[in-house]
């Protein structure tokens, strides 16, 4: 065992930030070609086809971390009020 390195460890809500944070910058790089990112992102969402989202800003590289089945359920549960 290699005791030289530090491991890290990410918690689920560190988790959910990022996943809240990549949606966002994904947004804004959609915003930014002129893109209308909601539709955008429920068109990435329904279909997975990675193509709904643009390459810039690494934005299709960055949506494809976040699994779209939790994703979708958690705008399920922050609309209801369950999850905020």
């Amino acid at each position: 065992m290699n005791f030289d390195k530090t491991m890290s460890f990410k918690s689920l809500k560190d988790e959910e930030h990022d996943a809240r944070k990549i949606v966002k910058e994904v947004y804004e790089a959609l915003q930014e070609k002129g893109y209308n990112p909601i539709n955008q992102l429920v068109g990435y969402i329904l279909s997975g086809d990675p193509t709904y989202i643009t390459s810039h800003n690494d934005a299709r590289n960055r949506i494809r971390k976040i699994d779209r089945d939790e994703l979708l359920e958690k705008m399920v549960k922050f609309y209801v009020g369950i999850d905020k």
